[in-house]
């Protein structure tokens, strides 16, 4: 298949399933979340509801069909941070390799830059090398490395945080 352009827009709530399920198989199989249990869409829901200008939902379409998502998250909630957001990017793993995670991060970048934040956080498990080497490629810099702070799959992972100012 040839490679092209997702268009990127707000999600709605007809979105809420196809990111559920999106999220969900990672949540069973992989590493890039550290969550467990699968997220009920009552909680996705509440979330998604919780969700105002500052940190946009996003969904990436090819031909009507959603192929993947992301989302600008406040990165901490004390009101000092109210600037800096951690960004999440999720891809339907039959989608992977086509661009359309980066398609997706370089999005959020600029809705951030846009809306007024001043720097993005990303955080990922040390195993998702994709992830950090995405990053990298769109000016994400290591900001720290903290050991054996999750758990998941019957073992410790650690964590990756990169950092990108805008």
């Amino acid at each position: 298949m040839a490679e092209c352009t997702p268009w990127i827009r707000l999600a709605t709530l007809t979105d809420l399933p196809t990111i559920l399920s999106i999220y969900n198989h990672y949540v069973a199989t992989s590493t890039c979340t550290f969550r467990v249990q699968p997220e009920t869409a009552e909680e996705q829901l509440a979330a998604f509801r919780d969700r105002g200008p500052q940190h946009p939902l996003t969904v990436a379409e090819v031909d009507g069909v959603v192929v993947g998502w992301g989302a600008l998250s406040p990165w901490n909630s004390r009101c000092g941070y109210a600037r800096t957001v951690e960004a999440s990017v999720y891809v339907h793993p039959e989608h992977h390799r086509k661009g359309f995670g980066r398609a997706i991060l370089l999005d959020l970048i600029e809705r951030a830059r846009s809306i007024g934040h001043h720097t993005i956080i990303g955080s990922t498990c040390s195993e998702q090398r994709a992830s950090v080497a995405l990053q990298e490629s769109l000016g994400f810099v290591p900001a720290g490395y903290l050991r054996q702070v999750g758990f998941k799959f019957g073992r410790w992972l650690d964590v990756v945080y990169m950092q990108l100012m805008l």
